[in-house]
């Protein structure tokens, strides 16, 4: 064959190098104004739907919601390119506290409060504030890249979503499922509001455990003393025979003169303590219920502040501060029995301030959750929504099968007000969104706003339009995947299911919640500011591009698992993204184009690729069915760097060189284009950026999602590739162990080929591993077996310094054997087998594998040494 140069005169020219920041810009904005995120609710395709879990218009974007974006936009992207009507549609939360406490603290550098606005304008101002800085997270999701379609941005205070609120709050109103009544709930006395579940982070705290003498008999013990002053009974459990006599008689509450009964309750577990609870109705959920079922009074005894309301000596004080001066108190009467110190116990936290949550009785509004909840549980258990992975439904069932009823009122101006008006005389009436609320002297709308997450839950259909039967709302509900943290399954995610079966006469919100966990840094730990560990994804596209973060990122998505990171994994994304570069580059200086079908006649290496990439295709795509990223990432991976770069483009690098290499060019062609297409969904930019160069396409965003031909697929070459792929790595291990430069020829004969069907392969492994052709006086000092059938001679004369390698190869000898004796005395010393931990005897057992197989190489290289 002639050699003569292939370098393509019109081929598509790429830089030298990879600069993700002279890139993501410039598509991305591309892609956006040639509306290739668009849904459209008229086309006839079928639909693909997921609805952004609306980030705080505070917030900015963290490594944990670049983990969920890019699941999703991996997700939606795949399946524009499929053929669907894909519609990922964003927005923002109102985050009412978040966003009122923004606002109150500019005013209080300005020495203003709220109050000194009035509601109205304090509305307008934070509506200013949002308009100038809030919702900065909507700029960084496209430095991430996501194919949202910015045309149906949503706000959960925009006008449609708060008629929608209006609407169902009427609804549930009308229907007996919201209701007024005085409940415990948790309540922020620096937000001065009460809180749902997910508001409060509970931390295990140190605090302590003091147990007090009401009587000679009774005995109670508390970590929070102050609340004492608000006790209104002593109980115990019905079938504690220590107590039974004590049932129906009085004892008197220290430090306040009265007496309080002494009742049964079966809540009371006898063998908790002494087998007595002191029960303050006001201050505590469980004891709240307990006074319900026995007519006790209910006495607050702390302001909105937490602050001491009740008569005597420790009115004024602080809760904390009451605490240890009521100890004290009681100290001095002789009444504490016994103090524990420190005391660690779960305390719950305000979210917004880490403020300590008080429980405390307040007339709130509620959402009877008993209806909605069954319906959530129904919908999940007859699979109208799949929840992935499959062993979290378990946890969900937990919360939706024993919800209590749902806290929706918030002491905020920030929010949608509760549309409910009192009365002159006492009456109560529920605006709709289509009604005029009543006039009059004496009229007057409740004062609170609505929980966000109240219109947060509607988010998956107002946000199509409801309660409007819109073509969008036709065309894009149920939606298609929900993805979101498994910390939050029990919150917004039931609470979405609930409001959309109800609104949505049974229709599910969503076919299948896929549930993803937290990011951790590489060692496992939760990231927090204390520690030090905290990502910056926003640092990582700066210095590293927005393909290696998200790349890195999707690789650790296993379905429901937690998510390792460090900055070194992304240093090595960021070289995956130049290998890709580096091959596409090559490729087209060498002419690979994909121009025309695939030729008839191939050789046996592009036959070997192109059925690889058969099975490559058919696995990421069960993959990403069963949202396995990670997964479909590294099969991904591992075809790229090596069957694609390491190996096919390495075994082609003759056949380029000359005239014939036509079909292989337009075979490594197909090769990288049905790659870019399946890295696309992960690595948006540098993909786009290949892909057009390489098939002269407009973008590979809408390009065809490649589909696995069961008629590429040739078992016999790739066998025939597999010996190849062996011999080549016998022979470079040797290499290598034998210290031989990359580049230093070696004579060698190579036996057994014909029989192992590879003859015709000989000159291509000998260009790989540098090997010539035996000559006269040829001999062999050297020999490696690498099948039964194959053998290699090696003429390693002149080519290695016998006595230096044998010295360094029995130096190494003797450190593996030193790790292997220490390894094996341990694993054989009963004493730290019975005690050590699990893991730390397995890591001693692979230490010792790693050992004796080092041994093995290193007396097989000794054996190959020529005699000196």
């Amino acid at each position: 064959m002639t050699e003569t140069p292939q370098t393509r005169t019109d081929a598509p020219t790429l830089s030298a190098q990879y600069q993700p920041g002279e890139v993501e810009g410039r598509r991305y904005e591309g892609w956006v104004s040639a509306g290739h995120f668009r849904g459209d609710a008229s086309s006839d395709k079928p639909p693909f739907t997921i609805v952004i879990p609306p980030p705080n218009v505070t917030g900015s974007l963290h490594v944990g919601h670049a983990l969920d974006h890019t699941i999703q936009d991996t997700l939606v992207r795949r399946r524009r390119m499929q053929g669907y009507e894909a519609l990922w549609l964003p927005g923002m939360d109102h985050a009412g506290i978040a966003t009122q406490n923004v606002v109150e603290r500019q005013l209080a550098a300005e020495g203003l409060s709220r109050h000194d606005l009035g509601r109205e304008k304090f509305v307008e101002r934070v509506w200013q504030w949002k308009a100038e800085s809030g919702g900065a997270i909507l700029g960084q999701m496209r430095r991430l890249g996501d194919s949202v379609d910015w045309e149906r941005e949503r706000f959960t205070m925009d006008e449609g979503l708060s008629r929608a609120v209006q609407t169902i709050f009427k609804r549930l109103y009308d229907g007996g499922l919201i209701y007024r009544a005085e409940r415990i709930i948790n309540w922020c006395p620096r937000c001065l509001t009460a809180l749902s579940d997910i508001e409060v982070d509970h931390t295990d705290d140190d605090g302590e455990l003091v147990s007090i003498r009401y009587s000679d008999e009774v005995v109670v013990a508390t970590t929070r003393a102050e609340t004492m002053l608000g006790d209104t009974a002593v109980a115990v459990n019905p079938d504690d025979e220590r107590y039974k006599h004590l049932i129906g008689t009085e004892v008197e509450l220290p430090l306040t003169g009265r007496r309080i009964p002494i009742v049964a309750d079966e809540h009371v577990d006898p063998t908790f303590g002494t087998g007595m609870v002191k029960v303050t109705p006001a201050h505590d959920p469980n004891d709240f219920e307990i006074g319900q079922r026995h007519g006790l009074p209910s006495l607050t005894i702390m302001d909105e502040r937490g602050v001491i309301t009740a008569h005597g000596p420790f009115q004024g004080l602080d809760r904390f501060e009451a605490r240890p001066a009521i100890v004290a108190a009681l100290r001095a009467q002789g009444l504490i029995v016994a103090e524990k110190r420190p005391y660690v116990h779960a305390v719950g936290h305000c979210s917004r301030c880490k403020t300590t949550v008080e429980p405390r009785l307040s007339l709130q509004w509620f959402v009877n959750t008993g209806p909605l909840a069954k319906a959530a549980g129904d919908a999940v258990r007859d699979g109208r929504t799949r929840i992935e992975p499959p062993e979290l439904a378990k946890r969900y069932f937990n919360w939706v099968d024993n919800m209590h009823d749902w806290c929706i009122s918030r002491q905020l101006w920030w929010g949608h007000r509760i549309p409910v008006w009192y009365g002159p005389d006492g009456e109560v009436v529920c605006v709709g969104p289509d009604e005029q609320p009543p006039s009059g002297d004496g009229w007057r709308q409740d004062e609170d706003v609505l929980d966000t997450w109240f219109s947060s839950a509607l988010w998956p259909f107002s946000t199509l339009g409801w309660p409007d039967a819109t073509p969008d709302l036709a065309k894009f509900y149920p939606t298609s995947v929900l993805v979101t943290g498994y910390d939050i399954l029990f919150f917004w995610v039931a609470r979405m299911m609930m409001f959309g079966l109800y609104a949505m006469d049974g229709k599910q919100p969503f076919d299948v919640v896929a549930l993803h966990g937290i990011v951790r840094d590489q060692h496992g730990k939760k990231m927090s500011k204390s520690f030090g560990n905290v990502v910056d994804p926003l640092d990582w596209i700066d210095r590293f591009g927005a393909d290696a973060t998200r790349f890195t990122l999707a690789r650790g998505a296993n379905p429901g698992s937690d998510v390792a990171v460090s900055e070194e994994w992304v240093q090595g994304s960021r070289n995956f993204c130049n290998k890709l570069w580096n091959a596409t580059r090559f490729a087209l200086m060498n002419g690979a184009h994909t121009e025309g079908e695939l030729p008839a006649s191939l050789s046996t290496v592009d036959r070997w690729i192109l059925s690889r990439l058969q099975h490559v295709v058919a696995e990421v795509d069960q993959q990403l069915e069963g949202f396995e990223i990670a997964k479909a990432c590294d099969t991904l991976y591992h075809f790229a760097w090596d069957d694609v770069c390491d190996w096919y483009v390495e075994l082609v690098k003759p056949v380029l060189a000359t005239a014939d290499g036509d079909a292989t060019r337009r075979v490594l062609g197909h090769v990288l284009d049905q790659l870019l297409r399946l890295l696309h969904p992960v690595m948006p930019f540098v993909t786009e950026e290949l892909w057009t160069a390489l098939t002269k396409g407009k973008t590979v965003v809408t390009a065809a999602w490649p589909v696995a031909d069961q008629a590429l697929v040739d078992d016999a070459a790739e066998a025939e590739l597999a010996t190849v792929q062996r011999v080549v790595t016998e022979i470079r291990r040797f290499r290598s162990d034998q210290g031989l430069r990359p580049g230093q020829r070696v004579t060698a004969r190579l036996g057994g080929l014909a029989g192992a069907g590879i003859a015709a392969h000989e000159p291509l492994i000998r260009s790989l591993v540098r090997l010539d052709e035996p000559g006269d006086g040829f001999a062999a000092t050297a020999t490696l077996a690498v099948t039964g059938a194959i053998g290699v001679e090696l003429d390693t004369r002149g080519t290695i310094d016998v006595a230096a390698e044998r010295a360094r190869l029995e130096k190494d000898r003797a450190a593996a054997q030193k790790e292997a004796d220490q390894c094996r005395a341990k694993l054989g010393n009963p004493a730290f087998v019975d005690k050590a931990p699990e893991q730390v005897v397995g890591k001693i057992k692979d230490r010792l594998a790693a050992a004796e197989a080092d041994l093995a190489r290193i007396v097989a290289a000794l054996g190959a040494l020529p005699a000196s």
